[in-house]
């Protein structure tokens, strides 16, 4: 079915390929769902009738986690790609239109597979599939030299990364006779932790962009193209946070000093890769370092989390480990978001250079509110999904405070100072991404009729933001849900845990609801009050400055 795709003209290639990932997308969603919701683990062959030594598929609840992810932002990427790879068509032949959406669905479906295969060999080859399939995507305009050299870096590290996983594996096999995560638990509730997850974890990491194994992510997102870079941002990096939640999930001792070195290696790596956000003019290599500013994120709670197990401190444990999942969730939604407008900005002006832009809200305003929304998401600003997130990290941090130990009270007020530095740094790089890009007066001369929003490309990014209102203005909604969904993953009663966060839970719906009724109203009064009077356009004022340059 997917070879199908080269047969097919350039004109019904798209239509085919969004045909297979939504029939994909509804199979596994169909599955994965009550399994989300509670219902037994799926265990399927890849072909019915017994045969031996074939793949063993099985969604569990933390499998089915992922795959709903998974299924969401790969459907939004193809739907946004139908625009953004317009432009293409009449330069780009039929092969490699045709090997750009093979890889694309080959990407869909070694990360299901990933998701779903837990013997070795066969959870190796999907990993494989993974990184070559994703990159061909980034060798997409591969004319380019610099493009080209960027795919190859890519690819040479992910085999490393491979190759650190498979070694994870045989050390897990030597000692039980297992090859696969069914071997890895057996070693562990039987052998030292440490040693075997400092592999398993550094193999991971480099998908996952922890550092230092993130070098990839600042040059391989730009290389992308934009609906590419919003997929492998939102969830293919996750397959690392999936490979390290499932080790994690099976530890039986060391959990307090492997949640020590989740904790500080996700620390600097957040403070590093927000750091680095700040310096870069290019549009793209910011947002990708700010991707690992939120893996650091989502690592802090699973470090979190990890002390929490090994401590006993259930608040601690439930609070961490569901902030890095909830956090995961919302990181998918509004990166995508971000790397759409991105794409859409260059797509208009041919530059990610943000010295080169300015301006384009008054062109491009449904691109600029919807950018600004997933900029105020992911500097954790209230009402939206990134705030609520990082307060349940925030609640596992001054949980572990209480911890009566010395230096485990010092390591969580460290961790507090990190998460707010890196709050902190967030809203300074986004704001002035955003006024950069979108604000002020334009800094080039564009063709008439270039800057103008596209249809095709605001749709997908405004059904992403229903996700980030909705989980930002209703966490009474989630909160309940993430937070025995992880206490199913770690065999652990959450209801002590569940039933002090409601009301603060409440009260945070309550203030973000009185909120957005005030910026309502205010925008309503406003425009209200400006009806009879004439609005006139002219230059952004110029501080003074009469023959300053762009």
């Amino acid at each position: 079915l997917i070879l199908f795709i080269r047969l097919l003209s350039v004109r019904w290639m798209y239509d085919y390929t969004l045909t297979f990932h939504l029939v994909m997308a509804a199979y596994s969603s169909w599955l994965a769902i009550p399994v989300l919701t509670g219902a037994q683990p799926v265990t399927m062959l890849a072909f019915t009738g017994g045969v031996a030594g074939l793949p063993i598929f099985t969604i569990d609840p933390l499998s089915a986690f992922f795959i709903l992810l998974t299924n969401f932002t790969l459907l939004t990427g193809l739907l946004y790609a139908r625009d953004y790879l317009a432009p293409y068509r009449s330069r780009k032949s039929g092969a490699p239109m045709a090997l750009h959406l093979f890889a694309y669905t080959w990407l869909y479906l070694s990360m299901l597979a990933v998701l779903t295969l837990r013997e070795g060999t066969a959870f190796l080859i999907a990993w494989e599939l993974m990184g070559l399939s994703s990159f061909l995507l980034i060798l997409f305009e591969g004319e380019v030299r610099i493009t080209l050299k960027t795919a190859v870096n890519y690819l040479i590290q992910m085999h490393i990364g491979l190759v650190m996983i498979l070694l994870g594996f045989l050390m897990a096999e030597n000692t039980t006779g297992l090859f696969g995560f069914e071997g890895i638990a057996l070693h562990f509730a039987t052998h030292p932790n440490l040693p075997l997850f400092l592999i398993l974890f550094a193999g991971f990491s480099f998908k996952a962009g922890f550092i230092p194994f993130h070098t990839w992510l600042p040059l391989a997102h730009p290389a992308a193209p934009s609906h590419v870079s919003g997929v492998m941002s939102g969830v293919m990096i996750k397959m690392g946070i999936f490979g390290i939640f499932r080790v994690l999930i099976s530890l039986g001792s060391h959990q307090t000093i492997i949640g020590i070195i989740l904790l500080t290696v996700a620390s600097i790596t957040g403070i590093y890769g927000i750091l680095q956000a700040t310096t870069h003019q290019d549009l793209k290599k910011m947002l990708a370092c700010s991707t690992i500013e939120n893996i650091g994120i989502i690592g802090m709670g699973m470090g979190v989390g990890t002390i929490g197990l090994g401590t006993g401190n259930l608040p601690v444990t439930i609070l961490g480990f569901s902030g890095s999942l909830l956090h995961t969730l919302n990181h998918s939604f509004f990166k995508s978001l971000l790397f759409y407008g991105a794409g859409a900005v260059y797509h208009a002006t041919h530059t990610r250079n943000m010295d080169m832009l300015g301006g384009l809200i008054k062109f491009m305003p449904r691109t600029a509110t919807l950018f600004l929304v997933g900029s105020l998401a992911i500097c954790a600003l209230p009402p939206l999904n990134g705030f609520i997130s990082e307060v349940l990290i925030y609640y596992g941090l001054f949980a572990g405070l209480q911890s009566g130990s010395f230096y485990i009270t010092l390591l969580m007020m460290l961790g507090i100072i990190a998460l707010a530095v890196i709050g902190g740094l967030a809203i300074f790089s986004f704001t002035r991404t955003f006024g950069t890009v979108f604000l002020g007066s334009p800094r080039s001369i564009y063709p008439e009729g270039t800057l103008r929003d596209h249809t095709g490309m605001v749709i997908p990014m405004s059904l992403i933001l229903i996700p980030v209102l909705l989980i930002g203005l209703a966490p009474v909604w989630f909160i309940p849900w993430i937070l025995p969904f992880t206490g199913k993953l770690l065999s652990i009663d959450t209801t002590p845990v569940i039933a002090p966060l409601g009301e603060a839970l409440t009260r945070i719906s309550l203030i973000g609801g009185v909120l957005v009724f005030l910026i309502i109203a205010l925008l309503l009064i406003r425009k209200w009050a400006g009806v009879e009077r004439k609005t006139g356009k002219g230059p952004v004022w110029g501080c003074g400055y009469t023959a300053s340059g762009p």
